[in-house]
Order: structure tokens, then C-alpha cells, then sequence
């Protein structure tokens, strides 16, 4: 895992205090909800749900009173209606929504989500034309549309109407249409404005009815899978729409979902934001990442449970198999960086491979991003020299930003600040690699961070922290679990559990010892010892064991108390420079002669060494300040073959002793030149 820069977050803590006494709520909850920006009694209750009225007028929507105008005229005609999705579980839960919606109002309605693998996302002539031999006169989108400006006026040209409805960024010309119901257009007038698709589709039926009602409410289980699903902030109207769905998905009569409930081993238990996220969500994506998402929608539209049953097992297969071509594309690609080690230095990662699964690179580009702590595409090239792009990014680096700079080379792009996806042609890729890096070379740095909500005391871990935890909900983007930040803690011992998969970490502060469990981390890989000083960001759990409720420390993120993360990321950003080539002005980072021998000799003494260059600093009793030199160290004892890495990615030294000629080492040639 990366090395992630800590922040605690900011906080007022007389608004904490005020907000604490006016609505009678932990001082606790009061100070996480100041620090996410939460400073008014007034915004407190929205955001503790002691208001729940929902947000946005649905006509404050552009585009809104055409868009129903148009849709009312069609069921008054009984014209056929098109809802065209997408294949993501937002698309789904989406098309999924709007569809019974219009079905019963007596609607003629059909609807149409792309196959992935063929058809790519968004509308296609393909599907233009399968709608248009369907008989439809209106073709609504849902989740996407925003771009299909050519498709729009090829719909025109075959006498059929669309109407758009989307979330995603417009481009400088949006389709012409009846109406583009998106409320990132510049002419929105609303405050709010990160809806997912289903949320932009759940306002349009709002419009439609006039008014929230009991018909509206009924298919907010569905909005809330979509919002959580799309990875959209739990702010504002959101955090409503998903308090309010996972409490109807725990009292849900809806067949597809209690199915997909059962099979995800679900079934009886508490629902909420989180469960949605890792139970439900990737399976809703699995049907179409690895078949067709029309499975998905069937589900979600099912009354029959033996149709659901059958349904719901079948998508879970598929999760499955997603998971087990995830991690072989995800072995892939490491393979490929590691052959490739200037790669690694690149402020952006782009990998590419030969027919890989595409329905699984998105989430191959979030684990690189994890392993590597930087943005990262996954490409994956066809036979017919065009190729599919992924990317995933981290907080301070716009990819949809990096994408519209690089726009030359690619086919097409779309997405958001964080995950965005792009078509180019195979022989392009490596002009890409290295345009997004001359962008991202171009900005401030950007590190991957660890949030952590405030510091706290040892001895007020306990269990009412799980009452301020339960009044925070529901977490998402926007609004994660609470992290707390437990400093200067000595590791005092270290056990193995879960046949060695996972560790319990004892911790001491003054007279209080508290346990923590970190899961996927063996003992071998952990690389703190009995005795060092962390500071740990956890998160607390409720764990009911034989009718006793307990409280359950799990560990996020670990870090060396007594290393000056300023300095530290200073330092890693110089490494990157020297290695990459962007800058090799960094003669503070020039090792003499003896250091490099010590670096040698206590790699020597270990016999093999496996942690990070910052463990190592640490070992040599050196500080931040060391720690490019001790990178460029390592470099250079690799680079002349003074030590080598074995096949279990430790540093040890060759079978046979080399004389070498420190001067010969690259990496010490690149600085000296300066």
C-alpha cells in the first residue's frame, strides 16, 4: 500500500459546541460534522436528519418543463417511449426506475442499456437504430446523453424526439434535443448539484408527479444503490435520498433485491450505506462488467421469485469471475511496471495489455492506484489497433481535466475528477503516457491522503462512540466513516490471526492498552516492530459476540510517529524528479561515499530487506531529512548489482560479490551532472 499523507481535518469548535447543545447530540458528532463542513444549527439538522424534507425543486432542473411536457404528451398519445441506460449500477437502478415509473402510468414504454464489450457507453448509431425499429417516437437517456451531440441530430433525421437526462460534464455544445435535463450545465441555477444519474432520472419522476409523494418515495431503494454505487458525495439532498432508501431496502417488498440480498449472504441484516456499497453495488456491476447489464434491470423489474432467485445466483457468478480477472489483469499489469521501473516514477500511470477483460480495468486502475499512490489508466488493446481506457485519480488531480488537455490524441474521453474513462488508438498510447505526464508535470504535487477526522484520547475509546458513529450515517463519498487519529502509541505486541492473514496490534498510551485488528497484513509483510512509536488512523465497528455488544478498532493506516511528513514528501517528491528525469537539481539527496556503505552494510546484516525506504531511514536511525538520499542509495547499489531484489520482491545481495566502481551508478552520474 502507498504512503499516504495525514490530515486532520479542521474544525469550529464553538459551532461544534452550539450545534452539540441545540439539537442534544454528542460533542463528539457535533466536532466530525464541523469538520465536513457543517457549521450551522440549521445545516446540523439536515445533516442529522432532524429535517427530512428532500432538497431541490425538480423544476429548478434546465430543461425540466420540457422534459415533462414532451413525456406527458407521449403516454397522453401512447406513443412509445425509449428509456435508454446505462451498464454500471447507476445506469441500471436508473433505467430500472424510469421504466416502471412510465409503465405505470400507462405508458408504451420499452427500454435499452449498451452492451460494454460491443457497444461502449452512451448512445451508438447501432442502438439509434434498434430503438428506432422498435417503433419508439422518444428516446430518454438516463446516465449518460450529455455528449451524443452527432447521435442527437441522427435521431432527428430518423423523426424520433430525445430527451437527455444526465449527471456527467457537458462539453462546450450539448446535444440538441427537446430537453437536457443535467444539472452541471452552466445556466443550472442549483446549489446542489452532484445527483447521480438515478437521482437526475428520480427528480424527473418528482416533476412528473408534481410533487414527492408515497408512488416518488417508493423508488428511492433504487436511487439511494445508485448514488452509493457512483461513488456521489453523501451531501445535501443525497445524504436524504440514501438515508431514506436503505431504510426501505430493510423493509423492502422489491423480489430482485431481497434476492440479490440472499445470494450476497445479506439476508436479516442491518442494511446501510456501507452494505450497499460492498454488497449489493458490485454485484448490480458485475452483470454488466462481465455479461450484459440487462440481468440487472430484469432483477431490479422481477415480481416472480423464482425468476429472481435464478437471476440474482447468476449475477453473483459473475462477481466472482470478476474478482478472479481483476486480480489476474491486476498481477498483469504490476508485472508490466515493474519491468518498466522509470514507470514508477511517472506522476501518472498508464499500462496497457492485449485484450484485457474491459469490464474489470476500471477497478484494476483503482488497486495501482491504492499499491502506487498516484493516478493510474488501464488500457486495454483490441485486435483492430483501437483500444478502451480506464482511470482512476487522487484527491488534487483532475483526470477529466488531464484527459481534455491530452484530447488530441484520444478518440473520446468522459467522466469526472476522479474516475474517467477514454477510446485511442494503440499506436497513440505511448504519446499519451507521456502528454498526461508533461500535464501532471505541470501542477502542484498531489499525494494520496489519509483523512483523519480528529485525534483521540485513548482512555475515550469506548462504547458510546458507536452511538456517535450510528448518528453519522449514511458514509459515502462525501461524508466516509469517521477516523480517528490515536498518536504516539507503542506498539507493545504483534499477533497473527485469520491462519496469519490479518494481525491484532496491542497498543499503549500512558496506562491505557487498546487492541486493533489489521486486516490484509501478514506479520511478514508488517513492517513496524515490538517497541517503534505509530501513530494509527482506525475507524471503531460494533461487534456483537454471545449477546454483548463490543467495540471493534480497525486499523486504516499506520505511520512512523516521529517522521516530519513535510520534509518526508518533500524528499519522495525529489526521488521522483531524479528518477523521472524532471529535475535532477536535488544535491541534498547526493549520498557520499560512507553512506552508501552504510546503507550496504545493514542491508548485508539483515540478510534480506523487504520495507519501504522510510522503515529504512528509520532503522539507520536517520530522519526525513535522509530519506531521498537513502532512496538514491538503493538505487544505485541496484543499479551496479551490489544488491539485488530475489523473487519475493526482497532486497538481498547476489550470489556472487562484484567489484564495482560507485561513480558507474546512473542514478549518481544524473545528480553529479548538475
Amino acid at each position: 500500500m502507498s504512503r499516504k499523507k495525514w490530515i486532520v481535518n479542521n474544525c469550529d469548535k464553538e459551532a461544534a459546541t452550539l450545534i452539540a447543545e441545540e439539537l442534544n447530540i454528542s460533542p463528539y458528532a457535533a466536532l466530525i460534522a464541523s469538520a465536513r463542513g457543517v457549521r450551522s444549527v440549521e445545516d446540523a439538522e439536515d445533516f442529522f436528519g432532524v429535517n427530512e424534507e428532500m432538497g431541490a425543486d425538480p423544476f429548478d432542473f434546465p430543461d425540466m418543463y420540457k422534459a415533462v411536457k414532451r413525456i406527458r404528451t407521449a403516454i397522453d398519445e401512447f406513443e412509445r417511449i425509449a428509456v435508454y441506460g446505462d451498464y454500471d449500477a447507476d445506469g441500471v437502478t436508473a433505467t430500472a426506475l424510469l421504466y416502471s415509473y412510465l409503465a405505470l402510468q400507462g405508458a408504451d414504454v420499452v427500454y435499452a442499456v449498451p452492451n460494454r464489450h460491443t457497444e461502449g457507453y452512451g448512445l451508438s448509431y447501432g442502438a439509434i437504430d434498434n430503438i428506432s425499429r422498435m417503433g419508439a417516437k422518444l428516446i430518454i437517456t438516463v446516465d449518460n446523453g450529455i455528449s451524443a451531440v452527432e447521435e442527437a441530430e441522427y435521431i432527428r433525421q430518423l423523426e424520433m424526439d430525445l430527451i437527455v437526462t444526465d449527471h456527467h460534464l457537458p462539453s462546450e455544445v450539448i446535444p440538441e434535443a427537446v430537453a437536457v435535463v443535467d444539472p452541471h450545465r452552466e445556466d443550472c441555477i442549483l446549489s446542489f448539484k452532484d445527483y447521480a444519474g438515478v437521482g437526475v432520472a428520480y427528480k424527473l419522476i418528482c416533476a412528473l408527479e408534481g410533487e414527492e409523494n408515497e408512488l416518488t418515495d417508493s423508488f428511492l431503494d433504487l436511487v439511494a444503490i445508485g448514488t452509493v454505487a457512483d461513488v456521489m458525495p453523501l451531501k445535501n439532498e443525497n445524504r436524504s435520498i440514501v438515508r431514506r432508501g436503505t431504510e426501505l431496502i430493510n423493509d423492502s417488498d422489491r423480489v430482485g433485491i431481497q434476492a440479490l440480498l440472499e445470494v450476497a449472504g445479506l439476508e436479516g441484516k442491518q442494511i446501510k450505506s456501507g452494505t450497499v456499497a460492498f454488497g449489493l453495488a458490485p454485484r448490480i456491476n458485475a452483470a454488466g462488467r462481465i455479461g450484459t447489464a440487462d440481468r440487472a434491470i430484469r432483477l431490479l423489474l422481477s415480481e416472480d421469485n423464482e425468476e429472481a432467485n435464478l437471476l440474482a445466483q447468476e449475477i453473483n457468478d459473475d462477481n466472482i469471475v470478476r474478482q478472479q480477472t481483476e486480480q489476474e489483469i491486476l498481477c498483469q499489469a504490476v508485472e508490466i511496471i515493474e519491468a518498466n521501473p522509470s514507470w514508477k516514477y511517472d506522476r501518472v500511470l498508464v499500462i496497457s495489455g492485449v485484450n484485457w477483460h474491459d469490464g474489470v480495468i476500471g477497478i484494476v486502475a483503482s488497486r495501482l492506484v491504492e499499491k502506487y499512490g498516484k493516478p493510474a489508466i488501464v488500457i486495454t488493446e483490441n485486435d483492430d489497433m483501437t483500444a478502451k481506457g480506464s482511470g482512476r485519480s487522487v484527491d488534487g488531480f483532475s483526470l477529466y481535466d488531464a484527459l481534455c488537455a491530452c484530447s488530441d490524441v484520444l478518440d473520446h474521453f468522459g467522466g469526472h475528477t476522479l474516475a474517467a474513462g477514454l477510446g485511442i488508438n494503440t499506436e497513440k498510447i505511448d504519446l499519451f503516457r507521456q502528454k498526461i505526464n508533461n500535464y501532471a508535470d505541470g501542477i502542484d504535487a498531489f499525494y494520496p491522503v489519509q483523512n483523519v477526522d480528529f485525534k483521540i484520547n485513548p482512555s475515550c475509546v469506548n462504547i458510546e462512540m458507536l452511538d456517535v458513529i450510528e448518528s453519522l450515517e449514511p458514509f459515502g463519498a462525501g461524508n466516509p466513516q469517521p477516523v480517528f487519529g490515536l498518536y504516539n502509541m507503542i506498539l507493545t505486541d504483534i499477533t497473527p490471526i485469520g491462519s496469519g492473514k490479518h494481525l491484532r496490534l496491542s497498543l499503549r498510551r500512558g496506562d491505557i492498552t487498546l487492541n486493533a485488528v489489521l486486516f490484509r497484513m501478514t506479520q511478514l509483510d508488517f513492517p513496524y516492530i515490538v517497541g517503534d512509536v505509530l501513530d494509527v488512523a482506525a475507524t471503531f465497528e460494533a461487534n456483537e459476540y454471545l449477546g454483548q455488544l463490543r467495540l471493534n478498532i480497525l486499523v486504516k493506516n499506520v505511520k512512523l510517529h516521529d517522521m516530519d511528513e513535510e520534509v518526508l514528501f518533500g524528499a519522495m517528491s525529489d526521488f521522483d524528479d531524479i528518477m523521472s528525469g524532471r529535475n535532477t537539481a536535488h544535491l541534498s539527496a547526493l549520498p557520499d561515499r560512507d553512506f552508501i556503505a552504510l546503507v550496504y552494510k545493514f542491508i548485508r546484516s539483515k540478510g534480506k530487506w523487504r520495507y519501504d525506504n522510510e522503515i529504512l531511514c528509520k532503522r539507520l536511525g536517520l530522519g526525513a531529512e535522509s530519506y531521498a538520499k537513502v532512496c538514491v542509495a538503493v538505487e544505485a547499489l541496484l543499479e551496479l548489482g551490489t544488491i539485488v531484489y530475489d523473487g519475493d520482491s526482497n532486497l538481498t545481495l547476489p550470489e556472487e560479490s562484484v567489484k564495482v566502481n560507485l561513480n558507474d551508478a546512473p542514478v549518481l552520474k544524473r545528480i553529479n551532472r548538475v
